[in-house]
């Protein structure tokens, strides 16, 4: 079982010096191609492997509809991964795309097309980005049932800085197109 560090601990950067504080991380999972509770498991065990990230709860897996995707694509499996990290966002950033290659994700032009893995950075602490490279929180998580159900089962209070209150957000959304999936488990290692 992964231990969660004491959040007033500073650690200090081993290849420079710098001091980085622990910051809270909520990662989103998703996939509809392929074999997608593999995917998923292998995902959140890539996360876990990653120095300097501790996992410290995995949602329940929800089968949703596709949302704003190519006509005939398949359902998802989606979850959320909650971690504490001293890494900065653009490196986690970087780990998540790394990730999501290990799994032969193919980035298309078409918008939202299936894909084996999507790994998306939600919230990384109270950090804000506004860039191409990442956008933090999330822009477009407090529209997603399939990222707020997840997290609001791991964090009933959670609060998505700048849109309010998970559970808020849920409300106003609905849960008509997810469906938790009791018969599916991610674990850690």
């Amino acid at each position: 079982m992964t231990e969660t560090p004491n959040p007033y601990i500073v650690d200090a950067d081993t290849l420079t010096g710098e001091m980085r504080p622990i910051r809270r991380v909520v990662i989103a999972l998703g996939s509809n191609l392929g074999e997608r509770l593999a995917t998923l498991q292998g995902a959140v065990d890539a996360i876990a492997d990653t120095p300097d990230v501790w996992v410290t709860g995995v949602s329940p897996i929800y089968e949703t509809e596709p949302v704003d995707c190519p006509p005939g694509s398949e359902n998802f499996l989606n979850a959320v991964v909650l971690a504490d990290t001293t890494l900065a966002a653009n490196r986690l950033m970087d780990r998540a795309l790394a990730v999501e290659d290990a799994f032969d994700r193919e980035r298309s032009d078409v918008p939202n097309s299936p894909r084996t893995l999507d790994v998306d950075l939600i919230v990384v602490g109270d950090r804000r980005s506004d860039t191409e490279a990442l956008r933090l929180p999330h822009p477009r998580a407090a529209e997603r049932a399939f990222v707020l159900k997840p997290w609001f089962d791991l964090e009933p209070d959670a609060e998505l800085p700048g849109f309010g209150l998970v559970a808020d957000l849920l409300a106003n959304l609905g849960l008509d197109a997810i469906t938790l999936r009791e018969d599916l488990e991610l674990d850690v290692n």
